[in-house]
Order: C-alpha cells, then sequence, then structure tokens
C-alpha cells in the first residue's frame, strides 16, 4: 500500500473579509482553479500577507521580514511549506527549510507559513486531504458562532470566487 499523500500546488489568490465574523480569510487556488482553500487568520497575519502581496515596503522590517532576513543571512532557505491538516476546525503547516544539505521541518501556523512562502518565493502546497476536509465545515454564521462543522453553501461560494472578486486587501 503506498502511504504516499497527493500534494496540491496552490498559490495565494487573494484575501477577504468573512462578511459574518470580520475575520480576514486568505484564498488559495491551484493553477488549474480546480481546488480552492480558503484559510480564516488573523488580523495581523493577514497585514504580513498583504503587504508582501501589494509589495508594500516598509520602513522597518516586520516580524516576517525579520526571519526572512536572518534565514538569509545564515544560509538557510525555505524550500516549501504544506498545508498538512484540518483538525477541529484549525489548519496546520509545516515550514520546509534546507541548511547545509539537510532538511528541517517547522510546525507553522498556515498564516505564518504562508507568509514567510510569499517572502522567499517558495511554493505553497495542501495535502489534497485537507480540500476534502474543507469541504465539509460549515460556514455559517450560526455554526461559526456554535463552532459546528458540517457543509454549507458558503465553501462553495468561497470556491467559485475569482482573484477580481477580492479587489485590494486594505489595512
Amino acid at each position: 500500500m503506498d502511504n504516499k499523500k497527493e500534494l496540491i500546488k496552490m498559490e495565494v489568490t487573494g484575501l477577504t473579509i468573512d462578511p459574518f465574523t470580520s475575520m480576514p480569510i486568505v484564498i488559495l487556488k491551484d493553477a488549474a482553479e480546480k481546488y480552492a482553500l480558503p484559510i480564516w487568520i488573523g488580523l495581523i497575519e493577514a497585514s504580513a500577507i498583504a503587504t508582501e502581496l501589494e509589495k508594500i515596503q516598509l520602513s522597518r522590517p516586520m516580524t516576517h521580514d525579520l526571519l526572512k532576513n536572518i534565514l538569509d543571512q545564515t544560509g538557510i532557505t525555505v524550500e516549501k511549506i504544506l498545508v498538512s491538516d484540518l483538525s477541529d476546525n484549525t489548519f496546520y503547516a509545516q515550514i520546509y527549510l534546507k541548511s547545509q544539505g539537510k532538511e528541517l521541518i517547522m510546525d507553522s501556523r498556515p498564516s505564518d507559513a504562508i507568509a514567510m512562502a510569499l517572502r522567499s518565493k517558495a511554493p505553497i502546497f495542501v495535502e489534497k486531504a485537507v480540500i476534502e476536509k474543507s469541504r465539509k465545515i460549515d460556514l455559517s454564521k450560526e455554526a461559526l458562532e456554535k463552532g459546528e462543522g458540517k457543509k454549507q453553501k458558503w465553501t462553495e461560494i468561497l470556491e467559485n470566487l475569482s482573484p477580481e472578486d477580492f479587489g485590494k486587501y486594505k489595512m
């Protein structure tokens, strides 16, 4: 039996705000737009992602920029990031680093991993099983308030959004 997990290469196609919770959502889609994955993130992480997407130059490095500078100065590269699991409505990710020929895998929140991938020009991968699990999440206002997880129409709406539907994300 082959235990190899199917990985889908994805890109950030936009940031939006959940109209029910006012929480930022980062949208990942594959190149063929067959798969989409909305991930609810924090405001600070959304700002870090938006800053990089918009190529905004700040006078001082923010946390993700500082971490990228440290990695660069120590010869460590970000090879890829992987959104690897979804459990109890929480996404999990890893950042794959390479240092002196050795692979290092760091546990991460997806939002931080995505912010690092964007800064490092590293590919973003999602396990296909995570995409399938995400389609079963109930995204209705009532379910989000109760923390329940059942399939809802909101998932389909988010999956069918195009980058033009988002506009520019303002912080």
